[in-house]
């Protein structure tokens, strides 16, 4: 169960036509990897936009401490070594506080 204020990434790219499928198993083995291996990683999903080359990543971790470990992990390593040669660009990453608890909300 997630943390009431676990830490959001959220980065998104736009991927060359041509080269989808070879980014989004890039993207899997990043997203499967950190689910399953980092004990701080609560949710990494990976989305396609409808209608572009945009891909999502939404990413929910304990706390910073814990993203911070992510960016150390060998499956993002591999990550950051493929992508590049396979994107348009890379928007800028968004980072935020989850926070269940809003008025009205149950504790």
């Amino acid at each position: 169960m997630a943390n009431a204020d676990a830490f959001a990434v959220i980065a998104e790219f736009e991927v060359k036509p041509a080269c989808m499928a070879a980014f989004l198993a890039l993207a899997h083995d990043d997203a499967h990897h950190s689910v399953n291996s980092e004990p701080g990683c609560q949710r990494f999903d990976v989305v396609r936009l409808d209608g572009s080359n945009h891909v999502l990543f939404y990413e929910l971790y304990d706390d910073r401490r814990a993203f911070d470990r992510h960016l150390e992990t060998p499956h993002l390593k591999r990550f950051q070594a493929g992508f590049p040669a396979l994107v348009v660009r890379e928007l800028p990453v968004r980072f935020g506080q989850m926070n269940r608890h809003w008025e009205g909300s149950p504790a």
